[in-house]
């Protein structure tokens, strides 16, 4: 796509962004079958619902402007969920491999914040005045979904104590020397 004006660039936004949001659709099945923690799990089902939500409204937003849907593959997003996607195959505790997974669902949530930031903004100075309240609910949308994340990551953590017990088994005879040191 060549970028002659302001319109273009939205356009292209869009576009990148319906990537992302199908990319997302496609992965998230995976994603919620590999979490062992029912809270994540139900997280990311209601997640799932929502970004399907989303492709309507990119879907809807675009055909207003007579434009196709996607014209390649947004790189950034198939990046981003390679990642997410490699945590599912780590061996170990549950928990930390929920946690993991939620990091890197929260990095996909604050690049589709981003991008439909962008794009409410080029849609703002362009008087897109439609499109600008369903980008508005989208990131409002995604914001909840993150918030959503941290609260499941806040109740893991309360659950895991892993790493706790071996911080708690301090040597006695070394919490002097250390403190001599820091003097």
């Amino acid at each position: 796509m060549k970028l002659e004006s302001l319109q273009s660039l939205y356009i292209h936004e869009l576009q990148d962004l319906h990537s992302a949001e199908m990319q997302i659709k496609s992965a998230l099945p995976k994603v919620i079958k590999a979490a062992a923690s029912k809270e994540l799990k139900e997280a990311l089902k209601a997640h799932l619902e929502v970004t399907k939500t989303h492709v309507e409204r990119l879907n809807d937003i675009l055909a207003s402007h007579d434009e196709k849907r996607e014209s390649e593959k947004c790189k950034g997003m198939e990046g981003l969920l390679e990642e997410c996607e490699g945590m599912l195959e780590e061996e170990g505790d549950d928990i930390l491999r929920d946690l993991g997974i939620i990091s890197g669902c929260q990095r996909v949530e604050h690049y589709e914040m981003a991008g439909y930031g962008n794009a409410r903004t080029f849609a703002e100075q362009l008087g897109h005045s439609d499109d600008i309240a369903l980008l508005t609910e989208t990131i409002e949308e995604e914001g909840a979904a993150d918030e959503e994340l941290t609260s499941v990551a806040t109740i893991l953590l309360s659950q895991y104590d892993g790493d706790a017990s071996d911080e708690d088994e301090e040597d006695e005879s070394e919490a002097p020397a250390r403190k001599k040191a820091a003097r």
